[in-house]
């Protein structure tokens, strides 16, 4: 577990400051020079971790992982990035990582979940975010990064390993925000709005990650 974790860390500390990011936004965030917004509770893809981990180092995100073996590594190594890793998921020990993240948001920070973690099946979203929005009254909102030139590792998640020097395009969805007190029928609606966030968010980064570095997608600074 200590060499997987360190592997890892090392490996995102030497590809990730080669990749060249550009973010874009279904909408402007605030300040309109951000690269994320806080607190909204973020969802991604399990296959992005790796771009998604270097760009938003050590800036306090707390990230859902679950308390599988794959979890404990992936909680080391973001750990060693500067994030805060609740553990939890969908099956184990989700009830508590709900408090844990809805702590971190009444602090002013933003939270993530790998949302489709953590095993699959791949591309589709658990209800977690959905919940806590209601519960917390704040936004959620949907992202994915897609790296022009990758590893695709034959895993569950196909994960990416970007290779050094890829471009690498952020795409951001609009916030959705769930009421307080809605009932079931309602939460599946909201589901299914986080799902086709998910889903048109991947589809936008994957068709324009060649043109990052354009003036429509200028290179990220950071």
């Amino acid at each position: 577990m200590w060499l997987i974790s360190w592997a890892g860390y090392l490996a995102i500390s030497v590809i990730g400051p080669t990749l060249r990011y550009s973010i874009s936004w279904e909408e402007k965030p605030s300040p309109p020079d951000a690269f994320y917004e806080k607190p909204v509770i973020y969802s991604f893809w399990h296959r992005a971790v790796f771009a998604g981990a270097w760009l938003w180092r050590n800036v306090g995100i707390a990230v859902m992982v679950s308390r599988s073996f794959d979890g404990e590594y992936i909680a080391r190594t973001i750990e060693k990035l500067g994030f805060a890793a609740v553990r939890g998921s969908s099956s184990r020990g989700g009830a508590k990582a709900l408090l844990g993240l809805r702590k971190y948001l009444e602090q002013g920070r933003s939270v993530a979940f790998t949302i489709d973690g953590p095993r699959g099946p791949k591309y589709v979203a658990k209800p977690g975010p959905v919940l806590l929005s209601r519960e917390s009254g704040l936004p959620m909102a949907a992202f994915y990064v897609a790296v022009s030139d990758a590893w695709v590792l034959k895993t569950w998640d196909a994960l990416m390993i970007p290779k050094p020097f890829s471009k690498a395009l952020v795409r951001a969805s609009a916030k959705i925000r769930v009421p307080e007190g809605v009932g079931e029928v309602e939460m599946a609606g909201y589901q299914a709005q986080l799902q086709s966030a998910l889903e048109r968010v991947t589809r936008f980064a994957e068709e324009n990650v060649a043109f990052v570095g354009s003036p429509e997608f200028p290179l990220l600074r950071r």
